[in-house]
């Protein structure tokens, strides 16, 4: 296997080369053309401005192309990164018998509700969108047989249900690159009361991205049919998210959704 020299090591070299050229060159025409010594002095002043205007260019273009090129290679690490995401929630969509482009449709939503909100650098919209797609990830690790029974859960099933979220965190918290991604899988669950799970924390010590997502989560889960419930009317879905405003949801965003919710839902 070929092994690439580093880019600051390329650089030097061609610096000390080009800058060793200039010196034997320039000395040898300048003792050519002049033998004063006052006239050597003037020009070899003009030769080292020359000099430092001429590497400057070669260093800014040396430097420029190596950046380019560790920008390039930094974006196809994070696109082969989200090309890995959208496997994994097409597999997961599948698993569980999801509305085709759920998984998608909440992201969307989810990213617009996150704007009207207040949320606006893109950062933060970015591990948003990154934590919605994954928001359910932790379902690997629940069997089947739990995941789409198409009846209701007894306490032992939703125990286990209830571990996805734990499972999200144990698995995404060990990947460097979506580490800033996690509040909305790991969160998601969590209700303004403090009756969520896993960790029962209320109100605005669940992150808001994930009390954002609380809202279309249910939003889409009550709308559309799964195989354990039919899909229900859009009055009541929004008559149902009002009610638990204050208990489920955070009261300020359920006023922003309603607010807003043809644009919300427009995204999706």
């Amino acid at each position: 296997m070929q092994i690439k020299p580093l880019p600051q090591i390329k650089i030097v070299i061609i610096y000390v080369i080009a800058g060793s050229l200039w010196i034997y060159f320039s000395d040898m025409v300048i003792g050519t053309l002049f033998s004063s010594a006052e006239a050597i002095t003037a020009a070899q002043n003009i030769k080292g401005w020359f000099f430092i205007a001429i590497t400057g260019v070669i260093l800014f273009y040396l430097i420029n192309r190596s950046f380019n090129d560790l920008t390039r290679a930094n974006r196809e690490v994070v696109e082969s990164y989200e090309q890995t995401m959208h496997g994994w929630v097409q597999v997961m969509d599948l698993r569980h018998k999801e509305t085709k482009n759920h998984t998608e449709r909440v992201t969307a939503m989810t990213v617009r509700f996150a704007k009207l909100a207040g949320i606006t650098d893109e950062k933060e919209l970015k591990n948003i969108e990154r934590g919605a797609m994954l928001h359910d990830v932790g379902k690997i690790g629940i069997p089947d047989a739990i995941l789409i029974k198409p009846g209701k859960l007894n306490e032992e099933e939703w125990d286990q249900i209830k571990l996805h979220p734990i499972i999200a965190h144990d698995l995404l918290s060990k990947i460097k690159f979506l580490q800033n991604s996690l509040d909305i899988p790991y969160c998601h669950h969590e209700k303004w009361d403090g009756s969520g799970y896993p960790r029962a924390i209320k109100a605005e010590e669940i992150p808001l991205p994930a009390r954002i997502f609380a809202i279309i989560d249910v939003w889409d889960a009550l709308s559309h049919a799964r195989v354990y419930k039919a899909a229900w009317r859009e009055e009541m879905v929004l008559e149902h998210i009002a009610e638990r405003a204050g208990q489920h949801f955070d009261p300020a965003l359920v006023k922003i959704f309603k607010e807003n919710y043809d644009q919300i839902k427009e995204e999706g």
